[in-house]
């Protein structure tokens, strides 16, 4: 596929940024959409960033993205934003989550963009579906079937807790594609030896917080060093998990014993191990 993606707005600071709270529109847009493109440029996929950071108005950024899109010859417009007026500062324990835009329903990027708020939706956010608009600008004028992503509310204390840029990007390429990472993601197992390729933190479970070194199991201690009180696992160690977890972002997590669990892999494929 050729594909333009491009960050809504200038970035923070300038005018014509976009909007602030727990997060900064501008900035993380700018993130997701980095990662978006070297996900679907790993996949073998044509992508031009058309994204802008010098309008002198909100119009002018408008019109020199458009511009930039419509220069190319492209299957699908992506348009990378974030949401607010969720006003949720203290935190409800609810996301108000994620939705998609394209022109109307008979647009040919509404396969794409039902498909992208399934996938950020999987990632634990509110599926607010796919809306049409017909009045927003690079909806409008944009050449190609386009769409526009809300990934989540900048001012949803829940929302931005969840937030993480890379699942972001990943949800969103496979939305585009069906996959989130380029081929085939390699099968770890438990009770498989491995090599730690670089010093990873050990944590508190999947997804927690980083283990005291105190606190660790004598036989943990022997593959681990101490950085400030927690442990971390030496590269070159070798290490055998008691159970693996594979998500779909890409990211494989090991346990270690009961408690403590590694990283292996990053979201979108980077390892940390490899096969002993």
């Amino acid at each position: 596929m050729r594909i333009n993606v491009h960050a809504g707005h200038n970035p923070d600071g300038k005018t014509a940024c976009g909007a602030v709270g727990f997060l900064k529109e501008s900035t993380e847009a700018r993130r997701v959409k980095d990662k978006v493109i070297a996900l679907l440029t790993a996949q073998g996929h044509t992508v031009y960033d058309c994204t802008v950071d010098n309008g002198a108005s909100q119009a002018d950024v408008l019109n020199k993205i458009v511009s930039k899109c419509n220069a190319h010859a492209a299957d699908l417009d992506v348009s990378i934003h974030f949401n607010s007026g969720a006003n949720d500062a203290s935190g409800n324990g609810k996301t108000t989550g994620t939705e998609v835009l394209t022109y109307s329903s008979g647009s040919k990027a509404k396969p794409y963009a039902q498909n992208i708020a399934n996938a950020i939706a999987a990632l634990g956010f509110k599926n607010r579906g796919v809306k049409y608009s017909s009045s927003l600008y690079v909806l409008r004028k944009t050449k190609a079937p386009a769409l526009l992503v809300e990934c989540c509310f900048v001012d949803d204390k829940d929302d931005a807790a969840l937030y993480n840029a890379d699942k972001m990007a990943a949800a969103i390429v496979k939305g585009i594609t069906g996959r989130a990472y380029a081929g085939q993601p390699e099968t770890y197992k438990a009770g498989t030896w491995y090599t730690v390729l670089t010093d990873m933190p050990a944590r508190n479970g999947y997804y927690g917080q980083c283990g005291r070194y105190e606190y660790l199991s004598a036989a943990l201690k022997k593959i681990c060093q101490n950085k400030d009180g927690y442990g971390h696992l030496k590269a070159g160690t070798i290490i055998c998990p008691t159970e693996v977890k594979q998500y779909e972002d890409g990211s494989v997590w090991f346990k270690l014993d009961g408690t403590i669990a590694v990283l292996a892999v990053e979201p979108g494929g980077t390892a940390h191990v490899k096969k002993a």
